[in-house]
This record gives structure tokens, C-alpha cells and sequence, in this order.
């Protein structure tokens, strides 16, 4: 087998759909409670907020010179630990739970939790997950 047969797409189960959904109907929260942290705190906090929307693909371009000869989709293996740990959603959520309990004051900070919760939210429900040690999609 080949390593673009091992990494075919298949077919969405129902299971998966309910998932997606739910990832897309969380991304659509984060997004709308950012905006309104941009919103009722001004432009610092609505720049910050995007800013963190977008952070989390600057590990796709880490390594970029090692990604010649990959497989479609393949992302270099020297970069995935840094893509994972900007995708996994329990580092923003943690971080926001804290910062609802703690005595911190930075509505800026908050709003960019929020988007960076959004960005993977919105790669979870469009099918980007972690990847695997040798860089592929994680099924």
C-alpha cells in the first residue's frame, strides 16, 4: 500500500457529522463571544482576538524547506509538534476557565483566548485534526 492509500479519504459515518456540528456550532460561539470582547473593548482586544485566530497556522510554515517530497497533505514531521500543541483545545480552554476564576484583568488576552478557540474549533468541524508523528491528518 502506498501512503496515499493509507490516507484516502472516507466516507463521513454519522458519528462524525454529529462532531463536525458540534465543533462548527463551538466555532461559531467563539467567534461571536470574540467579536463582542472586540466589540465592548475596543480595538486592542479585537486586534488581539484576530491575531490569535491566526497564530496557530504559523506552525504550518515551520520547517517549509523540509517539505519538499511529502505526500499531499503530509506536514514535515519537524513541525508537527509545534502544529499540535497550537491546535489542542484544551490549552485556550484551560486558559479561559482560569482566567474566569482568577483575578486577572486583560479583556485583550480573553478575546484572543477566544479566537485562538475559534481557529480550531473551525479546523475541527472542516476535518483538521492533530497529526501523527510522521505529519499526516489523525482519523
Amino acid at each position: 500500500m502506498t501512503t496515499a492509500t493509507l490516507h484516502a479519504p472516507r466516507a463521513l459515518t454519522w458519528a462524525t457529522k454529529l462532531r463536525r456540528t458540534a465543533w462548527l456550532a463551538g466555532a461559531l460561539f467563539w467567534t461571536a463571544f470574540a467579536i463582542v470582547e472586540g466589540v465592548n473593548h475596543g480595538w486592542p482586544a479585537a486586534a488581539v482576538a484576530f491575531a490569535f485566530f491566526l497564530a496557530p497556522d504559523i506552525a504550518l510554515f515551520v520547517d517549509v524547506r523540509g517539505s519538499a517530497g511529502l505526500a499531499r497533505g503530509q506536514l514535515s514531521p519537524r513541525a508537527v509538534p509545534y502544529y499540535n500543541a497550537a491546535h489542542w483545545a484544551l490549552i485556550p480552554f484551560a486558559s479561559i476557565v482560569a482566567y474566569t476564576f482568577l483575578p486577572v484583568d486583560a479583556p485583550a488576552l480573553f478575546a484572543g483566548l477566544c479566537g485562538w478557540l475559534a481557529h480550531i474549533s473551525y479546523d475541527r468541524a472542516f476535518g483538521y485534526g492533530l497529526r501523527t508523528k510522521e505529519g499526516f491528518q489523525r482519523v
